[in-house]
């Protein structure tokens, strides 16, 4: 749905996303393209945010997330990345990883905190995952996450 304008039309169309709970933000995000990942047996479907547009929102907004989703992103070049949460709703936590697909480190973030994570060393790709979702699940640094070939490369 495109809504442009003044029109009645327009207006209409704006009211019917927002009715429905949809923001301009939250219609680029599902635009984004989404990926398999799998970090031992588990299977994550990660929306990839290689758009410096899309890593800069990334899950702002956003008042939930089924339990296998996520947020990968892909970074231009290997760094000491660090994330926050300005705008964001649902508390998450983000593994760092490095172009190996290694976990370097695992960091808890709590919502609406502009508290800086970084990677402890140089990491490509951050994913963002529920909070506790890694722990639950016995991955922690030096784990592998598989899949992250198949990510489009950052723009």
């Amino acid at each position: 749905m495109i809504c442009v304008g003044e029109s009645r039309w327009a207006r209409h169309c704006l009211a019917t996303l927002l009715a429905l709970g949809l923001s301009c933000s939250v219609m680029a995000q599902e635009s984004m393209p989404v990926i398999e990942l799998s970090a031992g047996f588990h299977r994550i479907e990660a929306e990839v945010a290689a758009q410096d547009r899309h890593r800069q929102t990334g899950l702002m907004h956003r008042t939930s997330m089924p339990a296998q989703r996520g947020m990968l992103f892909v970074f231009p070049q290997a760094n000491t990345h660090c994330m926050w949460m300005r705008n964001t709703l649902i508390p998450l936590s983000v593994a760092f990883i490095d172009g190996e697909g290694r976990v370097i480190n695992i960091e808890d973030m709590t919502p609406h905190s502009e508290d800086n994570h970084c990677a402890r060393r140089p990491a490509r790709y951050a994913l963002e995952m529920n909070r506790g979702w890694f722990a639950q699940r016995g991955i922690a640094a030096g784990s592998q996450l598989r899949g992250l070939d198949r990510a489009p490369q950052p723009r």
